[in-house]
């Protein structure tokens, strides 16, 4: 295969590693061969290189696909960031999503926020972060998860609506089917509707259902048309049935979902990405980022519910992401969300989680997994994640080496 600029793609080894595919029960000896930015091959025995060919020893190291976080917001540095310049924004999104790749997220699902110019950006090199999947702007309806305006207050009025970097309001079955429209015009891969209460909104609760079943059907035919998918945030469990059977088939944070429900979404093929970490994290700086009391009482509901929510959904067999939704500066808590999970979930199904069932939520086929033909996104990480989760700390000091697209942009392995 001949690259672009006419000349053969470079050929990069990693040797002695211990392999996990991102599917299998168990490390595997062995070594992964990448040409350009494809793995070619996975090998239990390494035969000739060529005399170019760059290997990389990772002694040892657990060698596995590139982490997928399916639920991030770049666009969201702090509690009312709605109210700062669009180019401030901009640039803590460069920070993040940097530190994202750093620690090993090879790829991104931003549900609510990031847009065509910073996936150019991002592709065009420009900042050295994760592949970018975006929806957009979130859809809300008003006085719903994505109205950020407080009580009392018009704050921040766009044409006949609120409209802020993360999610805008739309009202009406043929305003969403105009903005779902826009979303896609804009490149979006999927459309979020704010379907429930959430825990950071202003003048909601929890249990609230929002938008009408004409509202929901058009965001969803709008979508399906195009071959994409709609997600809804939605914390109830009535919320979520009542989704599912409106033809939703991806779910954010799914707190409340009971077992008649998760039945349902295995027998319709549906996703949930849990966020557990968020709530921890808020509950834990909340106060000194400014959050009310009535927004803390919230997500001391949620995180009294989570993990409960995660067994259940675990046990009834739903395809289940992982994603961490840390806003407001929060992100350095990523790794964190693998610890959450251990409590309830054995290792290798969260890692799954992060990889090959992330892959397949987020329609990146060709990523998520160890496998000739597909994308070398790749990691090797110092211990043993499928005995200890616990490897995957805050410094991120044992992500030791990352690779996207076959290109090295982080290798820590002789310090």
């Amino acid at each position: 295969m001949i690259g672009a600029n006419g000349r053969m793609p470079m050929i990069t080894v990693l040797s002695n590693g211990l392999i996990f595919d991102g599917v299998a029960d168990d490390l595997v000896p062995g070594h992964v061969v990448i040409e350009g930015d494809r793995i070619v091959g996975v090998t239990e025995r390494l035969g000739p290189v060529a005399a170019d060919a760059r290997v990389i020893d990772v002694r040892g190291r657990a060698v596995m696909p590139g982490l997928i976080d399916a639920h991030i917001h770049a666009y969201s540095p702090r509690p009312n960031a709605d109210r700062l310049p669009m180019t401030m924004v901009a640039h803590w999104a460069r920070k993040m999503l940097e530190s994202c790749l750093q620690r090993g997220f090879t790829t991104v699902r931003d549900v609510g926020g990031a847009d065509h110019g910073l996936r150019r950006a991002i592709d065009a090199g420009w900042i050295d972060g994760p592949h970018l999947i975006y929806c957009g702007k979130a859809l809300s309806q008003t006085g719903g998860h994505g109205d950020k305006r407080e009580a009392g207050t018009d704050g921040w009025c766009v044409h006949h609506g609120y409209a802020g970097h993360t999610s805008r309001v739309v009202d009406g079955a043929d305003n969403v089917r105009r903005a779902v429209r826009e979303e896609l015009r804009l490149g979006a891969g999927f459309i979020k509707i704010m379907a429930s209460g959430g825990g950071l909104s202003p003048t909601d609760e929890l249990e609230d259902a929002q938008y009408s079943e004409d509202e929901i059907g058009a965001a969803v035919d709008e979508a399906v048309r195009c071959h994409r998918y709609v997600t809804a945030h939605a914390h109830p469990d009535a919320v979520i049935s009542r989704c599912l059977e409106l033809g939703v088939r991806c779910f954010e944070h799914g707190t409340m979902i009971s077992d008649r429900t998760a039945a349902r979404a295995v027998e319709l093929g549906a996703s949930v990405v849990p966020t557990l970490t968020v709530g921890r994290a808020v509950a834990r700086h909340g106060r000194e980022l400014g959050f009310d009391e009535a927004i803390l009482r919230k997500v001391a509901a949620v995180n009294a519910l989570s993990l409960e929510s995660l067994e259940r959904l675990h046990r009834s067999g739903v395809r289940t992401g992982f994603g961490t939704d840390l806003v407001t500066g929060l992100d350095h808590y990523q790794y964190e969300e693998f610890r959450i999970r251990g409590e309830v979930c054995p290792a290798v199904d969260v890692l799954r989680s992060a990889t090959s069932v992330n892959a397949e939520i987020v329609r990146r086929q060709d990523a998520g997994r160890i496998a000739a033909g597909l994308v070398a996104d790749v990691i090797a990480v110092a211990g043993n994640p499928l005995d200890d989760l616990s490897v995957f700390t805050d410094d991120g000091h044992n992500v030791q080496l990352v690779m996207k697209g076959g290109i090295v942009v982080k290798d820590t392995l002789s310090s």
